[in-house]
């Protein structure tokens, strides 16, 4: 049962995708990722030391195969018939110049990245099943449900805050709410050490990634 969480975990991790130009375009999960591979239309970029080398998919499997007998706890696997994959971070496009651009995605779920799970009033950071949302300028007032007017909230200052705006209510946002330029997720990616090596080819100044839903 372990193992098989733990493959189902690996095929779900983010893989970093990049056009031709190496120019960063979406994330998707390591099973499309590997897909890809296998049908040629997309090589493997591993980041090593600043640097970086392109592999496809027979050459990854070599070196999948040193890896699994020298440095196994570094990465995620996938096992098949015959062999083990590492689940690669970055894989470049080789058909495409690049994907069409999506906005970022208006979700709970991007709403709670964004804030990064902490009361916009309070700043207490809780559970997901600990906050709610709230319309800065309540919906009764002509408030909209909008990336400028909702925020994380938890359920003591939502109580407090009621149906007022939060200067009626005596409280202060801690951070004005914003659209995202970037998928809000991809933030949180970038905090754990398996993700660093998307980091050279993340400038928010002119490509906006969307994660799956």
């Amino acid at each position: 049962m372990t193992t098989l969480t733990a493959q189902s975990s690996a095929l779900d991790s983010s893989v970093l995708v990049l056009n031709k130009h190496y120019a960063a375009v979406r994330v998707i999960p390591a099973r499309r990722a590997l897909c890809m591979l296998f049908k040629r239309v997309a090589e493997i970029v591993a980041v090593e030391d600043d640097s970086w080398q392109s592999y496809d998919f027979e050459s990854w499997q070599q070196l999948s195969a040193y890896r699994a007998r020298y440095e196994r706890q570094h990465h995620e696997w996938v096992r098949c018939v015959r062999f083990e994959l590492a689940v690669p971070r970055i894989i470049r496009l080789l058909v495409y110049d690049r994907l069409p651009k999506r906005e970022v995605k208006f979700t709970r779920r991007n709403i709670y990245a964004r804030d990064r799970n902490r009361c916009q009033y309070c700043g207490r950071k809780h559970a997901t099943s600990e906050l709610s949302l709230d319309h800065v300028v309540p919906r009764s007032r002509g408030g909209r449900t909008s990336w400028d007017n909702i925020v994380c909230c938890c359920v003591r200052c939502n109580v407090r805050k009621g149906g007022r705006t939060p200067r009626e209510a005596g409280m202060k946002l801690i951070t004005r709410p914003r659209k995202p330029r970037r998928s809000p997720v991809v933030t949180l990616r970038l905090s754990s050490d398996k993700y660093q090596s998307w980091r050279q080819f993340l400038d928010a100044a002119y490509w906006n990634v969307e994660l799956r839903d």
